[in-house]
């Protein structure tokens, strides 16, 4: 790393953990590129993503307002959702400006490059593919589910997930962020919904294979029902290794804060517990295990803490 510039750090992942992270590593002297998943086909990116044909822009338009660097009202504003209206009801307005964008300019990298000019983006933000991709899941029963949020919903373990088109291309501009990249960093977020999809990217997962860069996990805090129900640590990291050609990761985040027991109670409605970490069997598998209280309570709701996550990972590259 060139001590006269800032560290290029790529970030991969999706949903509601990838935006959590950014708003802390922002705040540090990085050159940022973030590489999201367009599986989504829920909600307003699901509607969006059908009846216009573009890839799904909701994790995309949350990505953008995390890195964001404008007054609260404007992301405010980018963020609102529609409660009235027949045929804007559910919809984000930061979803119909991408959309538009994408209209107007004729590509998706292009509409969010200039998205990011209006909101004063910190860093770079690209779609993991730049057209519309859908998500599957074999599960182990042999039940094949179709679409990103019903995946959770069908409540069987999941074997393996794929895209199709299968002949899906990321940007260029991906590409030569992963290659140029110090360090890179998954998650955290849904494992097989949010984060797998970016590496079933063919040229995505090859070049994770082939760089020098430090590569990291931020593993989840808590298990996920529908999709990693009684995982450990490890179990997250070999459902990411059985969608690759190569063992790629170096190190992985975890956290080592109990849960208060009202908390834990809270979330067993959903059947969801603390992810255990197993240092033993990470160490087998050749993996840097970072420790450490990552946990913030946003109400009743368990989510890593930003700051701290942050710094962790900027100290990884001091």
């Amino acid at each position: 790393m060139n001590s006269e510039q800032p560290a290029k750090v790529v970030v991969i992942g999706g949903g509601t953990g990838l935006p959590v992270l950014l708003r802390g590593l922002k705040e540090y002297p990085l050159d940022i590129t973030a590489i999201v998943t367009v599986a989504d086909d829920g909600g307003s990116s699901g509607r969006l993503r059908d009846e216009l044909e573009i890839p799904a822009p909701g994790d995309i338009r949350n990505v953008l307002a995390a890195l964001s660097d404008v007054e609260p009202l404007v992301e405010e504003l980018f963020q609102h959702r529609f409660e009235t209206g027949n045929e804007l009801i559910g919809h984000s307005l930061g979803n119909l400006l991408l959309a538009a964008m994408t209209s107007i300019t004729g590509d998706f990298v292009h509409a969010i490059r200039e998205m990011s000019k209006v909101l004063n983006v910190r860093g770079k933000v690209l779609p993991s593919a730049n057209r519309s991709v859908v998500l599957h899941a074999e599960m182990e029963d042999g039940v094949i589910v179709t679409g990103e949020s019903k995946i959770p919903e069908y409540g069987k373990r999941i074997k393996r997930v794929f895209l199709s088109p299968k002949d899906i291309k990321p940007s260029a501009e991906a590409l030569k962020a992963i290659r140029k990249a110090d360090l890179i960093i998954l998650g955290p977020g849904s494992l097989y919904t949010s984060i797998l999809p970016n590496l079933l990217v063919p040229d995505i997962r090859d070049e994770l294979c082939t760089t020098k860069a430090r590569k990291v996990y931020v593993c989840n805090v808590m298990t996920q029902q529908g999709e990693t129900l009684g995982f450990k640590a490890s179990d997250h990291v070999k459902a990411l290794y059985d969608h690759m050609p190569c063992a790629f990761l170096d190190a992985i985040i975890v956290n080592n804060a109990p849960i208060p027991a009202p908390l834990k109670k809270r979330y067993e409605v959903e059947q969801a517990q603390p992810v255990e970490y197993d240092r033993e069997v990470l160490t087998e598998l050749g993996l840097e295990v970072l420790e450490e209280q990552i946990i913030q309570y946003d109400g009743s709701v368990i989510r890593h803490d930003t700051k701290k996550v942050a710094r962790l990972i900027f100290n990884m590259l001091a």
